[in-house]
């Protein structure tokens, strides 16, 4: 974990991606101190906490969650003095995890990997190294809907709401005046996006808005700092496998087996590819038009898919 200033005042922690969880957060040392995004477990985020006493050391005013998903939301209980803020939505999601024990649910994945398909081995790996056992999911107690703007001792930060498209209830952090922003996991960098909740376009819309912001640096959610290029280079993704996915739907086949025929070229550089199983069942789902975009899916099973995909690749 790095915590690298991009700006005056401004800091990005980076984390290396070695696939599920391994988040990027933020830091802005102005207007009490704004954390954005906590990480996947309160090891990680005491590391985080740490890094950043060694240029504030007072209590952090505000955390800003950037969707629901644990590694973004499973360090808040460290701040439950604070002010966190997130779409009204997020703290939604929050609850029904908060209800089924997710963090419980994790813990006996990497405790006891037998009692899950063999096929999900991959995503046991990837998360091996976090520790759930003292989550308590913490929900936001500011609650958004579309846009909220704060001055941080003269600095402009805008939180906009640009969902439904990695979740139900993204939001990114954009700081005009230094041309920076902080896009959640509406950016992955050289890492492949996890598309399976959301949509396809307006996924695109929220990349589009971004690259429109025209920013000198992009913290993704996950993977290394990037700029415009690199949010054009996630767009010409989610516009090929969608693009692939119609003509093997319209052929037919499967989402894993037309997962399988997929040539990513370029892409299969990218950490973690057989997320592409996750992306080409959200376009089916899309192209059927039988369900609403936020229907119910099993996660367990996609995640066995991914697994299948993975070990096809390896054999082929």
């Amino acid at each position: 974990m790095e915590l690298k200033e991009i700006a005056n005042n401004i800091f990005a922690c980076l984390q290396e991606d070695k696939g599920f969880g391994w988040n990027n957060t933020g830091f802005i040392n102005l207007g009490g101190g704004l954390i954005i995004d906590t990480c996947y477990d309160l090891n990680y985020t005491k590391n985080m906490i740490e890094l950043i006493k060694g240029i504030y050391s007072g209590p952090i005013r505000r955390v800003v969650n950037t969707h629901h998903n644990g590694d973004h939301t499973w360090g808040n209980q460290l701040f439950k003095d604070s002010e966190i803020i997130a779409h009204r939505l997020c703290a939604e999601e929050m609850e029904k995890e908060k209800a089924r024990n997710l963090p419980g649910l994790l813990q006996t994945g990497i405790k006891r990997p037998h009692r899950f398909p063999s096929d999900m081995k991959w995503f046991i790996d990837d998360i091996s190294e976090f520790d759930y056992s003292e989550v308590e999911i913490t929900l936001p107690n500011h609650l958004i809907e579309n846009r909220l703007d704060l001055e941080l001792d003269n600095l402009i930060c805008q939180i906009i709401y640009v969902s439904p498209a990695h979740t139900s209830n993204d939001l990114i952090v954009n700081i005009p005046d230094e041309k920076i922003v902080f896009s959640g996991d509406i950016v992955f960098h050289k890492t492949t996006p996890l598309g399976w909740e959301g949509t396809h376009q307006k996924w695109i819309e929220a990349l589009d808005l971004i690259i429109s912001m025209n920013p000198k640096i992009i913290v993704p959610g996950h993977g290394p700092l990037c700029d415009v290029d690199g949010v054009k280079k996630l767009r010409e993704y989610f516009e090929f496998v969608y693009s692939e996915a119609k003509r093997f739907y319209d052929e037919g086949l499967a989402p894993l087996e037309a997962s399988k025929r997929i040539d990513l070229g370029p892409y299969k550089e990218w950490t973690e590819p057989e997320r592409l199983i996750f992306n080409v069942n959200r376009a089916y789902r899309e192209f059927k038009k039988e369900e609403p975009w936020d229907a119910p899916f099993n996660e367990i099973d996609l995640l066995s898919k991914g697994g299948k995909l993975r070990a096809y690749w390896e054999k082929n």
